[in-house]
């Protein structure tokens, strides 16, 4: 047993130190490959020029200018719920950007570690208006739209079986099969996450005539995923995303980092910007990393408005997702 036990740690400090290269090999490509969802409106969809937007998006994108200082340095694998964790335990991508629940199985069994959380939701449901229905604990026997390999079938059967209500289930791949089956009457609800209701009801030829319920049946903490074996990896994609969290704290945005990296008395804002400190240098990156971030996709702040906040058609409240300072739960270690 002591020999199988030394050849097994020996077997996985090899695979550690063979995957702890992502940083290298994705500089050596020149891009960062990143999945991202099939398409859901607000978080990750391409425009009509073939380009992804989105707020999971912007996220890869900042990545890529922390590296490169190129946004643009971004390839993105469009995949469904099934596929993520097996292209990213595979190495086809080097990122999962896609509105992913941090969860006790995941974060422990299936050797990827989430960075953060980049977006505090929860589960939901979402009916026509013309159905009557004014409460989940109404849908006993309901014809439930859910797409399969999430939490948000595990949540559903829980619900359910808590409050001793029966439901058939539709399953759907993807949020664009969702909306058809919906649109078709197939079911008479769809459940996700609350961001996902409202991106998917903003595309819905009547936004209006469909109302998302008001039972919130879980806590559903999405962030960016790695694979585990990386640190230096995971670091970086970390601090990726407090530095947008912290330059929203500290009011520095794509319009005024200019003018913030010329000329600060806040030591902090130096630090986030490099003028101050080698925080670069301990990411294996340049000590402007945290400054391209900010000048070429924006600060936390800029792009949640754009992309699903109150600068788009989703339109969603800050909520939970607000700074700390603000009534949310938005804080990001000291950058120090």
């Amino acid at each position: 047993m002591r020999a199988f036990g030394a050849v097994l740690i020996a077997t996985i400090l090899m695979t550690g130190a063979a995957t702890a290269q992502t940083l290298d090999e994705v500089r050596e490509r020149g891009y960062v490959n990143c999945g991202v969802n099939t398409g859901l409106a607000g978080f990750a969809t391409p425009n009509e020029a073939g380009d992804w937007e989105g707020f999971d998006v912007d996220y890869c994108r900042a990545l890529a200018a922390a590296i490169f200082d190129d946004p643009a340095a971004v390839r993105f694998r469009a995949l469904t719920s099934q596929e993520r964790f097996t292209a990213l335990q595979s190495g086809e991508i080097d990122v999962l950007s896609r509105n992913t629940t941090w969860t006790f199985t995941r974060d422990v069994s299936v050797g990827v570690d989430f960075i953060g959380v980049n977006y505090y939701d929860g589960q939901g449901f979402m009916v026509p208006a013309a159905l009557g229905v004014e409460s989940a604990l109404d849908l006993d026997g309901a014809r439930i739209c859910v797409q399969t390999g999430t939490t948000t079938e595990l949540n559903l059967a829980d619900y359910f079986r808590t409050n001793d209500m029966t439901f058939d289930t539709i399953v759907i791949q993807t949020a664009e099969e969702a909306r058809r089956n919906y649109l078709a009457e197939a079911c008479d609800a769809y459940t996700t996450d609350i961001s996902g209701l409202a991106a998917v009801r903003a595309t819905l030829p009547d936004p209006s005539g469909n109302i998302i319920l008001p039972e919130v049946i879980s806590k559903e903490p999405l962030g960016p995923v790695v694979r585990q074996g990386d640190q230096q990896w995971t670091d970086l994609g970390r601090w990726v995303l407090n530095a947008m969290i912290t330059a929203e704290e500290l009011g520095v945005t794509s319009d005024n980092v200019d003018e913030y990296r010329a000329s600060t008395d806040n030591p902090n804002i130096a630090r986030l910007l490099g003028t101050e400190g080698d925080l670069g240098s301990q990411l294996g990156l340049e000590a402007d990393w945290a400054y391209r971030i900010i000048h070429n996709v924006g600060n936390y702040g800029e792009s949640f408005d754009r992309n699903i906040g109150a600068g788009s058609s989703l339109d969603l409240e800050r909520g939970l997702n607000a700074q700390w300072y603000d009534g949310g739960i938005l804080y990001a270690p000291p950058l120090r």
